[in-house]
């Protein structure tokens, strides 16, 4: 009687698990439907009188944010995990060092796919770096260039003050 209701109990986490699969799925498409749906009249009016002036306070959960979080994501950490599962086994273990082409298998398998994420990840991020730093290159030019202007205006203020003094000592 026992192997049956343990039978029974993992048919119903199986259930369980299947339903909450459906579930998460289902808030997925949700969000890819509400990031992708063309806005109504009104959401597009309040966008004319509100403009956003970040890129970051107007950004939601993209596709591509859904597929990083879901398959890039765990596919370089079951591959870095994998890849430290067989270092560790392979110290403690020699029976692991005879099946050791089977295991690098797996790893270059799952490997391949990691480093083109990694790779990707990183260009990103040197992008991102990039912009930044020519960001940064503008906003000092426009700095000094704002700091140049306003000593030629005080100098110019300065020259005109001391022009309309010498004026005023020429009339008395």
């Amino acid at each position: 009687m026992f192997p049956g209701t343990l039978i029974k109990i993992l048919e119903f986490i199986a259930v369980a698990c299947a339903v909450l699969g459906v579930l998460i799925v289902a808030a997925i498409m949700k969000i890819i439907a509400q990031t992708y749906v063309i806005p109504s009249k009104q959401a597009k009016e309040t966008k004319k009188e509100k403009p956003i002036m970040s890129k970051e306070k107007g950004e939601g959960v993209t596709f591509n944010d859904i597929f990083m979080f879901m398959i890039a994501v765990p596919l370089v950490l079951l591959w870095v995990g994998f890849a430290g599962f067989v270092i560790h086994s392979g110290l403690q273990d020699d029976s692991v060092l005879e099946q050791i082409e089977g295991y690098t298998t797996l790893i270059a398998i799952l490997g391949g796919p990691a480093l083109l994420i990694i790779k990707d990840a990183l260009d990103v991020w040197k992008q991102e770096q990039a912009e930044k730093t020519a960001f940064y290159k503008v906003k000092a030019q426009a700095v000094i260039d704002y700091n140049d202007h306003a000593q030629k205006q005080a100098q110019m203020i300065e020259s005109k003050a001391q022009e309309h003094e010498q004026k005023m000592e020429n009339k008395k």
